[in-house]
C-alpha cells in the first residue's frame, strides 16, 4: 500500500486507503455521512460538525473553491473530509482560496480516492462510529487500539461558542433578538438581521439574569455540536427564561427547549445529513424538503407529560421536528430553516418569531 499517503479505520475494523489532502494530522473522530450535492464550505464550516469526519457522498468536492462570504463561522471546527475526488482547480469566480488549502490551514484533515458510497453505506447499516484518520504505515490493530484508547469529548459547545457578547444590527432595526451561542451558524444570525432583528450574540453558560438584563425582544437558542446533555447550563438558563420572553430554538436549540421542559432525547442510529429531508408540517399539512445536520433526536414519548405539542415530524422515519407551547411563547424546529433548498421554503419560521415579539410588546 506504499502508493497511498492515508488511511481511514473503522472502529468495527474496516479499512479503507486513499490520498490526503489539507492537514495530515492524525485523528480519532465520529464518522458521518453527507448527502448534500453543493455547499461543502458551509458543510465544513458548520460547528455542528466538531470532532466528526464527514463522508460526502456525492462524489465531485472542491470543483467551486472557498468564497470569502460562505463561511459559517470564523474558525471551522470539523475533523476531518473524507470525498471519493477531490478538484483542487476551482472555476468559481467567486473563489478565493482552494478547499484544500483551507483544510490545511485550519488543522482539518481530508481524505480522497476511497469508495464513499461503500463507507456511505456501511455508516447507513451499522450506525455512526468512531474513526480513526492516519498514515497507512499504522496497522489495524494499532489503529483499533489508539481508537479504543480515545473517549469521545463532551465539552464541544463550551469549545465553539463565542467567548464574549458581540452584536450584529440591520439597517432598520424593529426588534432585538439575544441569541444564545452554542455554535451558531452565521447565516441564523443574517436571516434575522434580514428581519429587522439586532442580533446580541451571548455565550452558551450565560446567565439568565444577564440575557434579561438586555431587554430582548424574543429569545433565540442556537444549533450546536454534540449530546444535548451536556449542556446543562444552557438547559437550566432556557428552563429559567420560559415564559419570559418568546422562545426560538433550531436543531441543538430544540432538543435544550425539550429538556427544559423535562423531556427526554435520544441518538440516532445515523443521524440526519444533507439538504433533501421531507417534514410534513402537521399545522398545515404540507411538506418541506429541509436542511438538516444532527445526530440527536427528541423522543416523541416523553413530550406526554409536558405542555409542547409536536407540529413537525420527519416523513422518513417519524422523528419529532418541530414542537410549540403556545402558552409560553415557545417554539422550535429540528431541522434548519435558514439553509432551506429552493425558495426558502421554510422562511415563515422566522416570520413566526417576530409575529410572537411584536405580540410581547402589544401585551407589554
Amino acid at each position: 500500500m506504499s502508493d497511498y499517503t492515508r488511511k481511514i479505520i473503522l472502529e468495527s475494523g474496516e479499512e479503507y486507503y486513499g490520498y490526503g489532502f489539507g492537514s495530515d494530522r492524525d485523528k480519532v473522530l465520529e464518522i458521518v455521512f453527507n448527502t448534500s450535492m453543493a455547499g461543502y464550505q458551509e458543510i465544513i464550516s458548520d460547528p455542528s460538525y466538531t470532532d466528526q469526519a464527514v463522508v460526502m457522498t456525492y462524489p465531485l468536492i472542491g470543483n467551486y473553491g472557498m468564497a470569502d462570504d460562505d463561511y459559517e463561522t470564523e474558525v471551522p471546527s470539523i475533523g476531518a473530509l473524507i470525498v471519493r475526488e477531490y478538484n483542487d482547480e476551482p472555476s468559481c469566480y467567486r473563489s478565493s482560496e482552494t478547499l484544500g488549502d483551507v483544510m490545511m490551514r485550519f488543522g482539518i484533515a481530508g481524505i480522497y480516492g476511497v469508495d464513499t458510497r461503500m463507507i456511505g453505506r456501511s455508516i447507513r447499516d451499522r450506525g455512526s462510529r468512531k474513526v480513526l484518520i492516519s498514515s497507512p504505515d499504522v496497522t489495524r490493530e494499532e489503529g483499533l487500539k489508539i481508537i479504543e484508547n480515545t473517549g469521545v469529548p463532551h465539552d464541544s459547545v463550551s469549545r465553539v461558542s463565542c467567548r464574549t457578547p458581540w452584536v450584529s444590527a440591520p439597517q432598520e432595526e424593529k426588534y432585538h433578538v439575544v441569541a444564545i451561542d452554542c455554535g451558531m451558524k452565521r447565516n441564523i444570525v443574517r436571516s434575522l438581521n434580514r428581519k429587522g432583528c439586532r442580533v446580541t450574540v451571548v455565550p452558551w453558560n450565560t446567565d439568565p439574569e444577564e440575557i434579561l438584563k438586555l431587554d430582548p425582544d424574543g429569545i433565540f437558542i442556537s444549533n450546536g455540536p454534540g449530546d444535548p446533555e451536556d449542556v446543562q447550563e444552557t438547559i437550566g438558563t432556557v428552563r429559567r427564561l420560559i415564559g419570559c420572553r418568546p422562545l426560538f430554538g433550531i436543531c441543538l436549540g430544540h432538543q435544550i427547549i425539550a429538556l427544559a421542559y423535562g423531556a427526554k432525547t435520544y441518538k440516532l442510529k445515523f443521524g440526519h445529513r444533507g439538504g433533501n429531508h421531507p417534514v410534513k408540517n402537521i399545522e398545515t399539512g404540507k411538506i418541506e424538503i429541509t436542511s438538516q445536520n444532527h445526530s440527536y433526536a427528541v423522543d416523541g414519548e416523553s413530550l406526554a407529560g409536558t405542555p409542547l405539542t409536536v407540529t413537525h415530524v420527519n416523513i422518513l422515519d417519524n422523528t419529532i421536528e418541530g414542537m410549540k407551547c403556545r402558552k409560553d411563547r415557545v417554539f422550535s424546529v429540528q431541522y434548519h430553516p435558514e439553509s432551506a433548498p429552493g425558495p426558502q421554503d421554510s422562511g415563515y419560521l422566522f416570520d413566526r418569531f417576530i409575529d410572537l415579539m411584536e405580540e410581547g410588546r402589544k401585551n407589554a
